[in-house]
């Protein structure tokens, strides 16, 4: 299983779902919005031994019909991943432990975010990618704490699942977590074998490490 997947498949529901939202408004023109890239320092990913594979833009344009008109939508988010290459014995060396940061734009309208992922809870975002992508099953919440990110208090959910690497499954903990910042809606999603359950504090520091807007 790869981050990049499943993060892509929660940013295409996300912005599908916002489509439906913003039906209200008319005009001729597409209506575009854009998020701002994120990620988490630099210098905090390298010590925890983690590699980005660098920022993408994941567009989604949508053509709406309402009111016997059609509006076009296009919609941008902005996906960083990493990958941290472990250890776990009989699977030898592989790329098992990964980190992303997910920005989309909250499409704000009369001061009013109306991406659906503002009222999403990390239930309600984990069982998206479960729902949606087979490399991800039987995810169970563990735990969860409060950590600091992009200077809010923001709530950090611990589940239990199972995940597939080459073919193999593999029993593994994954953290999710969400907050506003600016005018963009930043997640957070890392992913580590159970069997490396010390990871948990790395992928801790990533979330608190996050930037927004970044330099991607």
């Amino acid at each position: 299983m790869t981050s990049r997947r499943v993060v892509a498949v929660l940013a295409l529901a996300a912005l599908v779902l916002t489509s439906g939202c913003i039906g209200f408004l008319t005009g001729e023109e597409t209506l575009t919005f854009e998020s701002e890239p994120a990620t988490t320092d630099a210098t905090v990913a390298e010590n925890a031994g983690y590699e980005t594979n660098g920022t993408e833009t994941f567009a989604v344009n949508r053509t709406l019909s309402f009111g016997g008109q059609e509006r076009q939508i296009a919609a941008s988010n902005h996906i960083t991943t990493y990958e941290k290459t472990l250890d776990l014995g009989f699977f030898g060396e592989a790329k098992l432990g990964s980190f992303s940061v997910i920005s989309t734009p909250a499409v704000e309208v009369a001061g009013q975010p109306r991406n659906p992922i503002g009222d999403y809870s990390n239930d309600d975002l984990i069982r998206l990618v479960d729902n949606q992508y087979q490399g991800l099953s039987d995810v169970e919440p563990v735990s969860s704490r409060n950590v600091q990110m992009l200077g809010q208090t923001t709530n950090v959910t611990k589940y239990s699942a199972t995940a597939r690497f080459g073919g193999q499954e593999v029993d593994v903990y994954v953290h999710v977590t969400k907050v506003q910042h600016n005018e963009d809606f930043v997640i957070a999603i890392g992913l580590y074998p159970q069997q490396l359950d010390g990871e948990e504090e790395n992928v801790l520091e990533l979330i608190r490490s996050v930037e927004h807007p970044s330099e991607a």
